[in-house]
């Protein structure tokens, strides 16, 4: 199976950006995070959505994948080492709001996965969480997961869909818990790419499926971001 902790970090002025030597000191720690097999770093970046505007996006996220909840688990534990994250001197990112969740991530396929991206650019993933709550949840996910990512393949330039469920998880971390009912992730391979296919006729497809959703409370957050990715055999 697969698995995410994520953590977004959430800085009181939308104008705020993480440090060079913060995001170095990020990186180190994570990349010899024991048992992960691929992490992703994020920074924001902006795009256009034909139907939201959610404002800017978060100063920094973190997505670390595992193949075992157990591996996962034992990072975030009061011995982990996720610890020296959470103890880290991060001068550009004191005073955030650092929400943390746990996720089965569910991967989805794609007509072509391969990034084409400008040297010295990275791609761009359009992150989307749903922070509300379904009047009935196996409805919701039951339609949801046989519905949307089908038409999700359809968008222009699209490289990789991967949507996350919620889970139970035991954690040590100094990090706000959150309970969203699901997130979903998509890549391109620009914010430009993104815009294009929020601009396309898929975009009306989703939302036309959007409004035959099972009932739920609030609605969904999209922020795009740019990625550095770190796989590990």
């Amino acid at each position: 199976m697969r698995f995410s902790y994520l953590l977004t970090f959430i800085h009181p002025d939308p104008r705020a950006r993480i440090a060079a030597d913060d995001l170095a000191a990020i990186t180190s720690i994570t990349t010899t995070i024991p048992a992960l097999s691929r992490a992703r770093l994020y920074t924001p970046e902006s795009a256009d959505d034909y139907y939201t505007n959610d404002g800017p996006s978060p100063i920094f996220a973190m997505q670390l994948d595992y193949e075992s909840m157990f591996d996962l688990e034992a990072a975030i534990a009061a011995n982990g080492h996720l610890q020296s994250l959470a103890n880290a001197t991060l001068v550009s990112l004191e005073g955030c709001r650092v929400e943390q969740q746990a996720m089965l991530r569910r991967p989805f396929p794609v007509a072509d996965p391969v990034a084409r991206v400008a040297d010295g650019s990275l791609p761009c993933q359009f992150l989307v969480h749903y922070p509300g709550e379904a009047l009935d949840l196996d409805e919701w996910l039951n339609y949801y997961l046989t519905h949307h990512p089908q038409i999700m393949f359809d968008f222009p330039g699209v490289r990789e869909i991967e949507i996350f469920t919620r889970i139970d998880w035991l954690d040590a971390m100094p990090c706000t818990r959150v309970h969203y009912m699901q997130r979903n992730k998509l890549m391109f391979d620009s914010a430009a790419a993104i815009t294009e296919a929020m601009h396309s006729p898929v975009r009306h497809a989703m939302r036309e499926d959007f409004e035959s959703f099972p009932s739920f409370k609030g609605s969904n957050i999209h922020h795009p971001m740019l990625a550095r990715t770190y796989n590990f055999d």
